[in-house]
């Protein structure tokens, strides 16, 4: 059986990952192809294009990348009408993945949409255009499930891999060890995000944000998880152009949930990586920025007053956020030494994570294959390979 799958960042790489590793465990011989990252293709899928074409955020920012990737949608589309695979599974990436999915649907082709579009927060009229485009939804937070049953969208809650993936009690003595982090140091996690586009507005921002903390907390030590050999070679780039190679900065190839456990506070880029913070029990400050026609694009149809998954998922800010204009170095290094300083209430935060974490912790592999079920086991009785309406409506239930 062939599950063809499409992730367009490091996050939907990590929870295509996760996706991949849970259905192989009960289908052993499936077989993943499409658009992948390292992570899946590490868990044996096979890209067909470069997952970093598609990691591109923001109406403005979209524009320049546009045509090159309509092209690898069309190709894309081209390829799996000629060959179709046993199922769709579209990981997060709507812009991308819904348009692709309608022509897969309308072709008889099963298709699932996995991390729900954020709805809730500011695109509610994409309920339709999902419901158009998908046989199913996997979600990952409870309140996501009852959205899709009152639109008529076939939906199951799965809970977030991470959740069951992270410690429910974080070893941050041992994190710091494996990190080598140099005696009386204080580490402090810098997130500046995995997507190019997003270092370009804000590694500037980070380092300068560190050389205000290094200026009044010349003990603290700074770790930088970047995604790709591409951004760490800009951020580094960055430091040497700022000339900051003085501040103690120590970039990771990866390991954010490492440098998160080990870090007292963190400065996250607003995305999943500030719901791994949360995991990893780390107290944070949230930032963001985007060209300013995107922020008031975005800002116009905005539907709650925060955009990071902790204060979403806490329904009130229990963490800062900074975003575009309030960004600034001397900002956020405030708000981080707010926290340094005051133990109580990063210990009263770290509460409110536990108790996150086990709302969270839904036993994910389990209920990804109960969702997926109908699909691959219809496909393994000896199903055709290209599905009729007879098939689909069945696995609609």
């Amino acid at each position: 059986m062939r599950v063809a799958v499409v992730a367009g960042e490091a996050s939907g790489d990590l929870l295509g990952a996760a996706l991949i590793r849970a259905l192989k465990a009960h289908w052993p011989g499936l077989e993943f192809t499409g658009i992948a990252g390292p992570r899946m293709m590490a868990e044996g899928a096979s890209s067909l294009f470069p997952m970093e074409k598609l990691a591109v955020r923001g109406y403005v920012e979209v524009l320049r990348h546009l045509r090159g990737i309509l092209a690898i949608r069309r190709e894309l589309a081209r390829r799996l009408l000629a060959d179709p695979p046993d199922l769709f599974v579209g990981i997060d990436a709507p812009d991308f993945n819904l348009g692709l999915e309608a022509k897969l649907k309308a072709a008889g082709i099963a298709t699932v949409h996995y991390v729900s579009p954020s709805l809730w927060a500011w695109r509610a009229h994409r309920i339709h255009t999902i419901g158009r485009s998908v046989d199913r939804m996997l979600v990952m937070f409870p309140f996501e499930e009852d959205i899709y049953r009152r639109a008529g969208i076939p939906v199951d809650y799965v809970g977030h891999p991470l959740a069951d993936a992270m410690p429910l009690k974080p070893d941050a003595a041992e994190a710091r060890t494996q990190l080598r982090l140099a005696g009386g140091a204080v580490p402090v996690a810098l997130l500046p995000g995995s997507r190019l586009s997003e270092l370009e507005m804000h590694a500037d921002l980070v380092i300068e944000t560190a050389r205000e903390l290094h200026a009044s907390r010349p003990g603290l030590h700074f770790f930088v998880p970047l995604a790709t050999r591409e951004t760490r070679e800009y951020f580094e780039r960055r430091v040497y152009e700022l000339d900051a190679r003085e501040l103690p900065i120590t970039t990771l190839f990866g390991h954010a949930r490492l440098a998160l456990e080990a870090a007292e506070v963190a400065l996250v880029a607003s995305g999943t990586a500030t719901l791994e913070a949360a995991l990893a029990r780390c107290p944070m400050v949230v930032t963001y920025r985007v060209k300013p026609l995107t922020y008031w694009l975005v800002k116009r149809k905005a539907l709650l007053p925060w955009v990071s998954l902790p204060n979403i998922l806490a329904g009130e800010f229990i963490v800062p956020e900074l975003l575009q204009d309030d960004a600034t170095p001397a900002n956020l290094a405030q708000a981080l030494l707010n926290w340094l300083d005051n133990r109580a209430a990063r210990e009263r935060l770290r509460s409110r994570f536990a108790a996150l974490h086990r709302r969270l912790a839904a036993g994910h592999d389990e209920r990804v294959v109960r969702a997926l079920m109908p699909y691959l086991s219809a496909r393994d009785a000896s199903v055709p390979s290209s599905p009729g309406p007879g098939l689909r409506a069945a696995v609609r239930g």
